[in-house]
């Protein structure tokens, strides 16, 4: 296993080279820069824009750039940020910090509520239970993440129950500890409903479509026939085999999610990854939009070794060599 990790690793290095080039050229194809905004600001001389390009060597070719930022990080220089005035890797720190707390909450509440929902539906098949988790599975999986999210967002700013965006509230700085962790908290509620729900909606009908599967098999009528009691069938026997195909897929929704589920997090204003992708873009920081892309694809891929490893854990007959 300690091989296959190295070898992994190894692979990981030429796919984030490529990976980071090809953004670094795209940003770069863009008509414009950001200095271009610059030269319009008349307490901004020229002779400062031009220092700022000889510093980053931005007045060479895209190539010569992408060389030059690539042998920067490996030191973990990733950068300056001219749009935040600070160096790309305290933002990127900052942001992936905050896209892990929205990521942690949306895995606790899509898994734990879609993993019983499924075996639940399974074992009650075509019965009431079933016919009604199914149903509203089917929504779940209908409404748009965008839609659902500013619904969310005016039923919260009509009641005031919740707040309508952001991630702290305006006095923040000056509560206590566990008042600083109910209003993060707050503000996590609609972006992990508005991501989770369509995770809900799509894990459940695979557990359950797993679960149908894995009771129709022949070990469990086996255990059946030997008079074992129904919940030690389901849970200890059936739950088991039924959970290994949803391991990658939880490695896949965990590298998505720690990448930054971009569309929600903007519309929520929730400062993540994803956002600052955007305004990475928007204002043509081109180091920041390099940076931002190389740290998600590192967690892409990042994902689905985890993925991979805990496959192995739960399933002892899985191999790697």
């Amino acid at each position: 296993m300690t091989n296959y990790i190295i070898r992994r690793f190894l692979f990981f290095i030429p796919l984030l080279l490529v990976m980071s080039f090809l953004g670094f050229m795209a940003v770069n194809l863009a008509p414009g820069n950001y200095f271009d905004q610059l030269r319009q600001n008349p307490q901004v001389s020229e002779e400062t824009i031009q220092m700022y390009e000889e510093k980053y060597h931005l007045n060479e070719d895209v190539v010569t750039q992408y060389l030059y930022w690539l042998g920067n990080v490996v030191r973990l220089d990733f950068g300056y940020s001219f749009a935040y005035n600070i160096p790309v890797f305290e933002l990127l720190k900052l942001r992936l910090w905050n896209t892990f707390i929205l990521a942690l909450s949306v895995l606790l509440f899509s898994w734990l509520i879609a993993l019983p929902l499924g075996i639940y539906c399974a074992v009650h098949q075509y019965k009431l239970g079933d016919k009604i988790f199914s149903f509203l599975s089917f929504i779940g999986l209908s409404i748009p993440n965008f839609f659902f999210a500013l619904l969310l967002l005016y039923l919260a700013s009509v009641t005031g129950i919740l707040p309508t965006g952001g991630m702290h509230s305006l006095g923040y700085a000056q509560m206590s500890w566990w008042g600083k962790c109910l209003d993060v908290a707050k503000h996590l509620v609609i972006p992990t409903v508005v991501i989770g729900t369509a995770g809900i909606a799509g894990l459940q009908r695979l557990m359950r479509g797993n679960m149908l599967e894995v009771l129709r098999s022949q070990y469990v009528t086996a255990a059946r026939a030997k008079g074992l009691p129904e919940h030690r069938v389901i849970y200890l026997h059936a739950v088991r085999n039924a959970i290994n195909p949803m391991v990658t897929i939880f490695g896949g929704a965990l590298s998505g999610l720690l990448s930054g589920a971009a569309l929600t997090e903007i519309i929520c204003s929730w400062p993540g990854l994803g956002s600052l992708m955007l305004e990475a873009v928007r204002t043509q920081d081109v180091f920041l939009f390099a940076g931002d892309l190389l740290m998600t694809g590192f967690l892409l891929i990042l994902g689905y070794l985890i993925a991979d490893i805990l496959l192995v854990w739960v399933d002892p007959r899985i191999q790697y060599r």
